[in-house]
């Protein structure tokens, strides 16, 4: 038999090799600027996606996608990662999360001191009684149940929870201002057990509040013992951020050391004129606990004023009981008395928002529950007083009492020059401290901080783009890899091989916030395509109607 010729040989070789079919995607996104998260430079590339899982990253030439993309001139990032996301109740009324998802938002992480469970039915009732301009029906009790009663809803982004250190106490010692029982403290700790097991990340606590102000430290630590048993995390809005800064983060690091738990601050701030000096020795504080072996991070939204309610200005023995006692001692003289006494009084003692704003011009009166009130939303409080002829403080109480809660507010306490340099501190990353919410329907009744359409918008587009106080490729860091790594959340937070596909398209040069405090009701800008677990979210700045959320558990979920 004769040889079979060589050039026969190599022509069917190649002819073979011409027939193998290129690859081909479910989603491939291609030409873009990939951001992996990392850190590193960005490089051209592309991006293949099957069903829920980045399939490849690279040079996909020749690869086909049942949707295509072409992200020429774009930015292609992991999904970024809000935080502190107050969306527990904008996710219920409307899943689509509009305000983070054109943000590029895909996780929501919830859970300052306040979480959506475990619920008592007490604690039911009392939630249901007072709900603002959402209302809805509340059909769980553990933290678990809701975040699974959201995703079964339907939900756009991911979502996640620490359990609230404030929650197991109204749970256990309710609105009082003492230590728990050992008995009650038991009890607390088989909740943060449970908890855990469900895969919350770790223990959330908000100390400036009552009843949280309560709390010891000997309380939280043994707390954090529990959630450091499964690899959690302790995160905090620590007890002061003005006048008793520094020893609040004493206290955090001390937490963190004697229960052997990693810790975050929630929304760092130098809150005060006469505190925005404190910043180089906050730094100090933390850049020597990370030295000596302790891991301690931080998050916070871009912006001088922070927003929470007017219960802030108040001290917090009179709000000892809960609402409804509150608002009973307000409406007596001689308390009233003592607690405008104590509102024009500059102290170290608790947490006033008051002082720390300066004066009431500074204080911006947002969320009203009574509609008989929404008139005022957008006046500040020295307004108001003025129109009703009274004090600050005396307005303030009427307020309180008049509306039936807290009065949301916003109130103006921050440097510009301190936001910027928190941006650049290496282990800085970032939260809304705002719900998700939609420039429509009951949104509307009321105003909120422009954070919550803009926080992410505005660190790329003001901070990265016209100021440069950080490359793109650090943003993204901050926003995916740092907080996921943080958090130790498995499979999200990078452009990686096998982790979940939860991807966003951008324009870097058109990324911007619009949302102001006038008028903040207004979408960000430059936010092109979200994948949020491959299911496409957003499409040329549109939301699709596709609800891919799922639940996010911490390092100690032990599955069924």
């Amino acid at each position: 038999m004769k040889p079979f010729p060589l050039f026969l040989l190599l022509t069917l070789l190649l002819s073979f090799g011409s027939c193998t079919k290129p690859q081909h995607f479910d989603v491939l996104i291609k030409n873009g600027s990939i951001v992996d998260g990392s850190g590193n430079p960005a490089y051209i590339g592309d991006v293949g996606i099957n069903a829920d899982t980045i399939a490849a990253i690279g040079n996909l030439e020749k690869a086909t996608g049942t949707i295509e993309i072409d992200a020429t001139g774009m930015a292609v990032a992991p999904g970024f990662i809000n935080m502190l996301s107050w969306a527990t109740e904008s996710l219920i009324e409307d899943g689509r999360s509009m305000g983070d998802i054109k943000q590029g938002v895909t996780l929501e992480v919830f859970g300052e001191g306040w979480s959506m469970g475990p619920l008592t039915e007490k604690i039911k009732k009392e939630e249901q009684e007072s709900q603002g301009d959402i209302k809805f029906d509340i059909t769980w009790t553990t933290l678990d149940e809701y975040l699974q009663y959201l995703t079964d809803k339907g939900i756009s982004t991911n979502v996640a929870s620490f359990v609230g250190a404030t929650t197991l106490r109204v749970n256990t010692v309710g609105y009082e201002d003492r230590a728990p029982t050992p008995q009650e403290m038991d009890s607390m700790k088989l909740m943060v057990k449970q908890a855990m097991e469900d895969g919350a990340l770790g223990v959330g606590s908000s100390l400036i509040y009552a009843p949280a102000f309560y709390s010891s430290t000997e309380e939280l630590i043994e707390l954090c013992k529990v959630a450091a048993e499964y690899d959690g995390m302790y995160i905090s809005h620590m007890r002061s951020e003005g006048s008793r800064l520094l020893e609040s983060l004493d206290e955090l690091i001390r937490i963190a050391n004697e229960a052997g738990i990693r810790a975050e601050i929630y929304h760092l701030k130098e809150s005060g004129k006469d505190n925005w000096d404190k910043f180089d020795a906050v730094v100090a504080k933390v850049d020597s606990a990370r030295a000596a072996g302790l891991h301690i991070t931080a998050d916070m939204y871009n912006y001088i004023a922070g927003s929470t309610g007017l219960d802030a200005s108040m001290p917090p023995w009179v709000q000892e009981g809960g609402y409804d006692k509150w608002a009973e001692r307000l409406q007596d003289p001689a308390i009233r008395k003592k607690v405008k006494e104590e509102m024009m009084t500059p102290t170290d003692k608790w947490e006033s928002l008051m002082q720390a704003a300066g004066d009431p011009s500074k204080i911006l009166l947002v969320g009203f529950r009574n509609d008989s009130l929404k008139y005022l939303t957008g006046k500040t409080l020295k307004e108001v007083a003025e129109l009703r002829g009274a004090s600050p403080e005396e307005t303030a109480m009427d307020l309180v009492v008049q509306d039936g809660s807290r009065v949301g507010t916003i109130y103006f306490l921050m440097s510009e020059e301190n936001v910027k340099k928190q941006i650049a501190l290496p282990w800085m990353s970032f939260g809304s401290d705002a719900g998700s919410l939609a420039t429509e329907g009951v949104f509307l009744k009321s105003n909120t901080h422009p954070r919550a359409y803009g926080n992410v918008a505005r660190l790329l587009g003001k901070y990265v783009r016209e100021e440069k106080v950080i490359s793109l490729e650090e943003a993204v860091h901050k926003l995916s890899q740092l907080p996921a790594t943080n958090l130790k959340i498995k499979k999200r937070g990078s452009l990686t091989t096998g982790n979940y596909a939860d991807v966003v398209v951008f324009n870097p040069e058109t990324m911007i916030d619009k949302a102001t405090f006038e008028k903040p009701h207004q979408y960000a800008e430059g936010m092109v395509h979200v994948f949020v677990n491959g299911t496409q979210v957003l499409k040329d700045g549109e939301h699709t109607g596709e609800f891919p959320g799922q639940v996010v558990r911490g390092p100690g979920w032990k599955q069924d």
